[in-house]
This record gives C-alpha cells, structure tokens and sequence, in this order.
C-alpha cells in the first residue's frame, strides 16, 4: 500500500522511525505476548491522545490553504471522534475500564509532550509544519497494521490489527498521504527536497516519529 511521494522521503529522513514501527510493544501485539494490562494502560492513553489528537486536526481545517484541504481535514476528525475512539472505548469496556474512567485518567508526562508539539507545531507554523508533525501518527499506523495483518498469526490483539491493517484505515492513510503530497506540491513546488523550508518539515516529521516511539512505552 502506498501513502504517496513525500512519505518515504520523510521517513527515510527520521532516525527513529523502525524504532517506532517495530517496538517490542508493536512485536508482542502482533505475535500476543504482550500482557493484557499493558495493551489496557496504553489504550486509555492513546484516547486520551485522539482526543487532543482530533483537536490539532480540527486546527488543521482553520490553518488548511482551501476547501479542498479543509474537507479533507475535517473528514480525518471524523474519523477520529466517531470511528477510532470506539475501538478504545469497546475494549476497555469488555475488561471492566468505562469511558468515565478513561476520561479521568491524568494524562502521562510522555501523553502530553507529544500532543501539545503537535498543537504548538500549527498554533506556532502553518498548515506544513502541522502536517509534518501529524502525519507520522495517521501513516505510521497505517505501515504498522498493514505488515501485522500479512504477518500476525493467532493473537488476542487482532481486533486491533485489523482497525489499522483493515481497508478503511488503509484508505484513510492513503488520502492523508495524498493530503500530504498536493499541500507540498502548492508551497514548495515539484522539487521539495530542494526548498529551504524541507529540513525544518523533516525535522517536525522526525521529532513527532521519536515520541511516537516513546508513546509505546506507556503500555509498560
């Protein structure tokens, strides 16, 4: 599955980017030895996280360059609020955790860095530097689910396999990467690699990839 021109670029450019997609969290979702409580602890974060996430998305809309990228933003807190959130919330669910309980929990120190680098990267930059750094969660995801619905054999995390390796998500990852590519090709032309504006957006790319990296680590 392909998300387009300027992701591999990107991720090419990320240091920590395997780090992220294969963390041992990643490998014990796939092959189910990752223990119940860590996958809990780390799904009542990770809500957390979408409700935040959903916000930077929604400012994606107000710092988008036209329709066109505004639908497309919009569709993507959609799909967060109304789509994605539920996976966390029926899970939980069946272990005992409801929703009042998920909503109450603090959010972690590692939670909070990396959402609000993603608010300060639109708040502070524009509609790329938002992008750069929103892209490695959506695409990230998308490559992680992907290769654990080819690859994962009988594990208890395949509802969460299939979320991310399903049809629906893997087409949401390919408009957002085509998202990516028609809103670099407007501000930087043909050529990006060639702006002097590329290395900052690789940078954002880069540091959002190193605290998805470090999200995983609040399943320990």
């Amino acid at each position: 599955m392909s998300y387009g021109a300027t992701f591999p670029l990107m991720r090419a450019a990320a240091p920590d980017w395997d780090a992220y997609v294969r963390h041992d969290f990643v490998r014990g979702l796939g092959d189910g030895t990752l223990p119940q409580p860590a996958f809990l602890n780390y799904l009542v974060q990770d809500y957390l996280f979408l409700i935040q996430f959903s916000r930077a998305w929604a400012l994606a809309v107000v710092k988008a360059g036209d329709l066109e990228e505004m639908r497309a933003c919009s569709a993507t807190v959609h799909t967060l609020l109304d789509h994605e959130m539920s996976l966390h919330i029926m899970t939980c669910a069946a272990a005992g955790i409801d929703v009042e309980h998920m909503t109450r929990t603090p959010e972690a120190v590692t939670n909070i860095a990396y959402t609000r680098y993603v608010m300060d990267a639109g708040v502070q930059g524009d509609f790329l530097d938002l992008l750069s750094a929103l892209m490695p969660c959506v695409l990230g995801y998308g490559e992680i689910g992907a290769r654990l619905a080819r690859e994962a054999g009988d594990t208890p995390y395949r509802p969460w396999i299939d979320t991310y390796g399903g049809a629906e998500y893997q087409d949401a990852c390919v408009k957002a990467g085509a998202l990516l590519d028609s809103a670099i090709a407007k501000r930087l032309g043909d050529d990006p690699q060639s702006s002097p504006r590329w290395q900052a957006l690789v940078d954002r790319f880069a540091t959002a990839t190193r605290l998805e990296a470090a999200f995983w680590e609040l399943g320990r």
